[in-house]
């Protein structure tokens, strides 16, 4: 089988291609490299330029005629950012992902697995969440995730396209054989800026601690990123049962709530040192969270989760100590 993986040279793309190879599935990449690394990327068949650029879409799938799937990792992911840049975010995931569909279809490739977010989600009672709770993105970010995913439910019931739809909730981590990890030595997420405190020296600034939570900082239900790459590898092994009925949505997470507190408390766990933390503001567009039921991909797809959060946290400090020689690295290419 052989598989292509749009951003397939990012933190979460590049570790999907790694857990493809592993299980015997050839990944072939396509990326931008605007966030990914070519050392990433250059592992396997590799293409440099954007999703939305017919030309060398029409390049690779003429190449590979023999691609089974598409992956669809490349987007744009900073909420922040989304809500001040809301007409990029929609361009980006959503305009430029109209036309990588348009010449999938000219060619023939029929599978497709989206790589989407539970911040789609409106959290219930419990701040749990199924595949059929209520939808109500909060940010331009998650918004453009659950357009592009009616687009694909829209094609989908044409017949000439499957689609799976795999809400994440919140990696953490690392490739386990440290092959790959998150590329940003300056991330925007809660583990990445506890790393950079702690590597600092400095105290970790736990942003909004008004939630109706039980320690008032939000909830996240952080999935270790090789725990997602497998349950990719399961998708397109058991595609025609994922995508019953030409669509479907299946969460990926770990059942498990963490607040950031806790998380914190985590970090220290792992790290041997107790993280000095402090308390600010919540950020544009940030939302409370939920965590995941995993009945759906259990059932489905057989997978379920197999690392903890201690070990999420382990991984990310040793891909962390590494990412400066891999930086550099990809400075003298």
């Amino acid at each position: 089988m052989k598989v292509l993986i749009t951003g397939g040279a990012g933190y979460i793309g590049s570790t999907i291609a790694s857990c493809c190879a592993d299980a015997g599935i050839t990944p072939v990449i396509l990326d931008d490299f605007s966030t990914g690394l070519r050392t990433f990327g250059r592992r396997f068949d590799c293409y440099e330029g954007d999703i939305a650029d017919v030309a060398l879409l029409e390049r690779v799938l003429t190449e590979h005629p023999d691609i089974d799937a598409v992956i669809h990792c490349a987007a744009k992911i900073v909420v922040p950012e989304s809500v001040a840049q809301p007409l990029a975010y929609y361009d980006n995931n959503v305009g430029k992902a109209i036309t990588l569909l348009q010449t999938l279809e000219r060619f023939g490739v029929r599978r497709f697995v989206l790589s989407s977010t539970a911040s789609v989600y409106e959290p219930g009672p419990d701040y749990m969440v199924d595949e059929t709770s209520a939808v109500n993105p909060q940010s331009p970010y998650a918004a453009s995730k659950w357009l592009l995913e009616r687009v694909l439910a829209d094609e989908a019931a044409t017949g000439r396209m499957s689609a799976v739809a795999l809400r994440y909730f919140n990696p953490i981590g690392a490739d386990p054989q440290l092959r790959t990890g998150l590329q940003n030595p300056a991330p925007s997420h809660a583990l990445g800026k506890m790393i950079s405190a702690h590597e600092a020296g400095q105290a970790f600034t736990v942003t909004g601690v008004d939630w109706p939570t039980r320690d008032g900082s939000g909830l996240r239900d952080y999935i270790h990123v090789w725990d997602l790459a497998r349950a990719h590898v399961a998708v397109l092994e058991r595609f025609d049962a994922a995508a019953s009925g030409g669509y479907g949505v299946i969460n990926l997470g770990t059942g498990q709530g963490t607040t950031v507190f806790e998380l914190a408390e985590a970090f220290g766990e792992a790290s041997g040192t107790p993280l000095e933390v402090v308390t600010g503001p919540a950020r544009p567009g940030d939302v409370v969270g939920s965590a995941s039921r995993t009945d759906k991909a259990r059932e489905v797809l057989g997978w379920s989760p197999q690392r903890s959060l201690v070990e999420g946290v382990r991984d990310s400090l040793a891909w962390s100590r590494k990412l400066p020689d891999v930086l550099a690295q990809e400075a003298r290419r």
